[in-house]
């Protein structure tokens, strides 16, 4: 029996405007070529634990209306984003069409099962190592259908199976992702990451990683690994040991993280000799209105506000590169807010910035919110869940404000002369390391020289 992993990518934004400006997600320009390229890790995951009875192919479909011929398959698994759920729902549609029996994971089947068992004929509910063996139970006997759920269960990540990566074509590729854990401490009322898989914040151990690591080096021996972590290094202990280890395999990376990495010297040191390229980091607004409330457990991004310049000075004098991710139109941002960003992404020195709409993503805190006070403009627009098209009405500005700002925004931050300013602003953070850093920062002010 053969199935067909199907991973739908390169989300871009809905609004033509915004398409012709480059905007892709998550970044800009430039990132859309290394976005587009990423594999779907939770289907190579799933594929690394497939029985060898099973013949599995690995695809990624970009655009469901240049797809002239299906992937030959008993079983069509997709994976999608919320941008393109209504296409892995017509992707789905024409397999069923044609006899093969179809099922749809991922965050978006999570939050909607109900919504996606209509086009499909089983959804996959919250971590699939739980249930993908039991999918793969009924397939073979003949009875799968409905939505397959863990009922409570939380998957170690201890028992982690090694992702497929030989499925892959590595000329295809410029960065393969790496999980390190899953899950995080903060509870951003926006967030549609793996905090909607999890209840627990919890971590896969180091061999495991390492094991994972090698497993791609055999394959591309100096990879760029994207650790597909919602925000790594909140376990220090666990950190600093994966760095350690992580130093001697020769491989550069990116992560996403939060700002309290800069309150570690040691942290920043090892990340710098493991190969850390560059970070993003979500400050979200440069201005107290706005990140009050954002993160609802403790109110952690407005606690953190004052330090961001320094923070942001902090890890770049190491020679790793903040690109700093910022959401406007949240409920406390005025039109002010599109001058605040670009005054403090030029004041703080950031090497790369990353601008998005604050998006009502299905699952997340803020969808039921915005859905419960009549905010939203269409509650199933989920082809708008880009990060860059606007469905909901603002609290302080108007829609068209909004989506005028974000497009105004994009054309000053990301000239070529504003982008060459950030990179001489990054050189200056390293040129101004003292003591312990100055060898490193030297090394580092070659590469990006």
């Amino acid at each position: 029996m053969k199935i067909a992993l199907i991973a739908m990518s390169g989300v871009r934004a809905y609004n033509e405007e915004l398409t012709a400006l480059g905007m892709t997600m998550p970044g800009f320009m430039e990132r859309g070529e290394v976005i587009a390229s990423l594999p779907s890790l939770s289907l190579l995951t799933v594929a690394g634990m497939t029985p060898k009875r099973f013949e599995v192919e690995y695809h990624q479909v970009p655009d469901i209306k240049k797809l002239d011929r299906l992937p030959d398959c008993d079983l069509a698994a997709i994976s999608t984003f919320t941008a393109q759920v209504k296409d892995a729902y017509t992707l789905a549609s024409r397999y069923r069409q044609a006899g093969v029996k179809t099922v749809i994971g991922g965050h978006h089947a999570t939050a909607m099962p109900h919504e996606a068992i209509r086009h499909c004929d089983a959804v996959v509910v919250g971590e699939a190592e739980l249930t993908w063996p039991r999918v793969l139970e009924d397939f073979q006997n003949g009875c799968l259908g409905g939505i397959y759920r863990a009922d409570g269960q939380e998957f170690d990540l201890a028992d982690s199976p090694l992702p497929r990566f030989d499925l892959l074509n590595p000329d295809e590729y410029n960065r393969i992702t790496v999980q390190t854990q899953r899950g995080c401490p903060w509870r951003c009322n926006f967030c549609a990451s793996s905090i909607m898989m999890t209840k627990r914040y919890k971590l896969k151990p180091v061999e495991n990683v390492m094991r994972e690591i090698r497993a791609i080096k055999e394959i591309w021996p100096r990879p760029f690994i994207e650790f597909a972590d919602d925000n790594s290094f909140v376990n220090r202990a666990h950190s600093k040991k994966l760095l350690r280890a992580l130093a001697d395999e020769d491989v550069k990376w990116f992560t996403e993280t939060d700002v309290a990495v800069a309150d570690d010297p040691e942290l920043l040191d090892l990340m710098r000799q493991s190969g850390c390229a560059e970070v993003l980091i979500g400050f979200e607004s440069p201005t107290a209105g706005s990140l009050d409330g954002v993160e609802l457990n403790n109110n952690w991004k407005r606690k953190r506000l004052d330090d961001y310049r320094e923070a942001i000075q902090r890890i770049q004098s190491h020679g790793i590169a903040v690109n700093g991710c910022f959401l406007l139109g949240m409920d406390g941002d005025t039109e002010e807010c599109f001058p605040a960003v670009r005054d403090f992404v030029e004041d703080s020195g950031l090497c790369e910035v990353q601008i998005t709409v604050m998006t009502p993503f299905p699952g997340t805190p803020l969808y039921s919110r915005l859905l419960g006070d009549g905010r939203l403009l269409d509650d199933t627009a989920w082809e708008k869940c880009t990060l860059f098209d606007v469905n909901f009405q603002p609290q302080h500005m108007s829609i068209e404000a909004l989506q005028r700002g974000l497009v105004g925004l994009a054309t000053e931050l990301y000239t070529p002369e504003a982008k060459a300013n950030r990179r001489n602003a990054f050189r200056g953070h390293i040129r101004g390391a003292r003591g312990t850093w100055s060898k490193e920062a030297t090394a580092c002010l070659a590469e990006v020289a």
